[in-house]
Formats: structure tokens, sequence, C-alpha cells
């Protein structure tokens, strides 16, 4: 199965050691993030620097002409990835003979949200998430398509993963999170992922809704759950708090908001691809499920990407409702956590590879090549050997 590590510029740019040392993995492919959110990363090998702080999310190359004037645009990176550190780290990867694919976050922003917070997803009791903007909202839309396009097609690149293309709701690990005091489960996070800006309050309308009483009907349904009087099982306990018909209407909104936005970004970087260029998406195959990994309709989806990066570190149950669907040249990509330290297991790497393989992925994905510590690597490099 081909492997890819993920790997974020400022793991290589500075480093001229980098590429031999991820190409000598035995990875053929690199997914290289061009877009990313806020984050503080460890680079245990680095000669510059060992600790790199994100400070918002922004495309980690010079945004073009085409954000002139708009008053949503990408930000760019300020020194933890200057100029073009994604185009310098791509070069020194594709000359180290690996094939370099871009990674690219969309829906997950807090900056935009904290200098646009209209374009934030608003809960039920009128919270705003900065770092989920909605993606129902045209303007919001309009902004998260263009930057698909962009991102992924950067020079040399021969393919794109597409990360958090859909609903970010509640579940987030925001600067000092501390919202796990309850566990909510997958009713819960839904209920409080329900978005109730303009654009959603008008959504619910036309699907028979009035969104007031919704919001009321949301807020009242919670509280069992803030209680923890009420047993969670998903998407029938959602069902039974709001009644299968308000709750059905809720989810054909969102459902109908994810899936159209998943097709025009796909759309508009195939347009702006080469020929040969791979789409995939970061995916959830539950389409009520928010996060990094989007809630898809694994049949849609698959209709229209290339194929799908899966989660895969808890298990594989995953993989099986999109290996349902696949079809002769779906990519789906198992993805493992690596690194000891973020609850990965290099060591049972190519029991897990072996496991997903018979699920039915076709390939692999590393998280996360330079976050990983020696040992770490030398686990992942022994088990990709006896490939």
């Amino acid at each position: 199965m081909k492997a890819s590590a993920f790997v974020y510029p400022w793991d290589v740019d500075g480093d001229p050691a980098a590429p031999e040392l991820i190409a000598g993995l035995g990875v053929e492919q690199v997914t290289l993030a061009s877009a990313y959110h806020s984050t503080r990363a460890l680079t245990p090998r680095h000669p510059r620097h060992r600790i790199v702080t994100a400070e918002y999310a922004a495309v980690l190359y010079p945004p073009g002409d085409r954000w002139a004037g708009r008053g949503l645009r990408p930000y760019p990176a300020g020194r933890w990835a200057p100029g073009n550190a994604y185009g310098r780290a791509a070069d020194a990867l594709a000359a180290a003979g690996l094939e370099v694919h871009t990674w690219v976050v969309l829906a997950h922003n807090s900056r935009l949200g904290a200098e646009h917070p209209d374009t934030s997803v608003v809960n039920a009791y009128g919270d705003r998430y900065p770092w989920a903007p909605c993606v129902a909202q045209p303007a919001t839309r309009a902004y998260l398509v263009d930057l698909a396009a962009e991102a992924a097609v950067r020079p040399g690149a021969h393919g794109t993963e597409l990360e958090s293309l859909g609903w970010y709701g509640l579940a987030h690990l925001h600067a000092h999170d501390k919202t796990a005091g309850v566990g909510l489960g997958d009713a819960g996070q839904y209920l409080m992922s329900l978005c109730f800006c303009p654009s959603c309050r008008a959504g619910y309308g036309d699907r028979g809704l009035d969104a007031d009483a919704l919001a009321a009907a949301v807020r009242e349904a919670l509280e069992p759950l803030w209680r923890c009087t009420a047993d969670d099982e998903g998407w029938p306990t959602v069902e039974k708090l709001l009644g299968e018909d308000t709750a059905a209407a809720t989810r054909a909104w969102r459902d109908t908001a994810a899936r159209t936005l998943q097709e025009e970004a796909v759309s508009a970087v195939r347009a702006a691809a080469p020929d040969g260029f791979q789409v995939l998406l970061h995916a959830d195959p539950v389409t009520y499920h928010c996060g990094a990994n989007a809630g898809v309709d694994p049949a849609h989806i698959l209709s229209v990407a290339d194929g799908v990066v899966v989660p895969c570190t808890g298990g594989t149950a995953l993989l099986a409702p999109f290996a349902g669907q696949a079809r002769a040249g779906t990519v789906l990509a198992a993805n493992l956590t690596v690194v000891s330290g973020m609850g990965g297991s290099p060591g049972t790497l190519a029991a897990d590879a072996a496991r997903a393989r018979a699920d039915g992925a076709t390939e692999l994905r590393l998280y996360h090549a330079g976050l990983a510590s020696d040992g770490d690597l030398a686990a992942v490099r022994e088990a990709l050997s006896a490939r």
C-alpha cells in the first residue's frame, strides 16, 4: 500500500536533512500543509527551533491576486512560515524523490471568526464559535471554495487533501480548552453544533421549522444531557429529544449545505488543476458528525472526489461504509497516528496497516512525520520496510 506522511513546511524549511529523513521512512508521498489552522507544534530535529507557534489560521504561501478588495480572504503566515515556506519545503521534498500533495484546512479558522464574527456558527443559546465558520453562508462558502482551489493547486503538487470541508461545531481543541466537564456524546455535540445564524435560520424555515421554536426545543433537549440524566445513543437520541420530523429537517438542511459546498469546492479544485490531479477529503461516514473529518454520505462523496482519508487510529470501523461504495481507482486512505505522545502506536503500524487493508484501505496516511520522535520514526521505517 502506498504511504504518505503528513508534514508542515516548518518541519522542512531550513532543515537540509529533513527531506532525506522523510524519504528514508519508506513513504512514497508527503501531504504538505499549504493552509493550516493555529497550532503550537514540536519540531524535535530542526536545527533552528524546537517549538513553532502558528498564531492564527493562515496560508503558508503568498496569497494570490484573486483576494484583492475582498472582505473575506486568507491571511499570510507570520514568522513561523515566512514568504513561500510551502514552496521551499515542497521543492526540497520533491528533490528527495517524494510526490508532494497539498494539505488544506478549510472551515476551521479562529482569526476569521474574531475579525468577522458574523461568519461564525451560532448555537441555540446565542454563543458564537469563532473557530467554526458557518458553511451555509454564501460569502463564507465563496471564500472557502476559492481558498480550496488556490491552496490545493500549488506548483508541482500532484493532488490535495481537503480537511474540514463541512460543518465544524462545538468539538474543537481550542486554546486551553475546558469544555469536557460534561460528556455530551454524539447527540449533545450535534445539538450544540446546530447553527442559528441568519442563513441557517432561513434554511430551517425553508424546511418548515420556526427557528425560534427550534432553538427553544434544542435548549430543552439539552437539559437532560447537561444533567447527565439521559443516555446518549447518537442519532436515535437526537430524534427522541427533538422529535423525528424536527431532527430530520435540521439534518436535511445541514446535509444539503455540506454536500453542495463539497461539490463546489472539488469542482473548483479540478478546474484549477492539471489533468490527473487527485482530490481527497478527510471524511467521516456519518453525515451529522462535525469536525476536521467532515461528515459525509459515502456514496455521494465518492461520486464527487477521488477518495477519502479516514481516521483509523482508534480502529478501522469507519472504513467499511466507504469500502462498500468504492469503485475501481477509489482511494481509501487509512489515517494512522504514529506519534506515541499523541496516542499513536508506531510499534503496531504493520499490524494496523494489515487490518486497514483487510477492511478496504488502499493507502496509508501517517500522522505526523514532523512531530514524531526519532524512536517513533524508527518504528515507522521498520514497519514500512516489511511491506
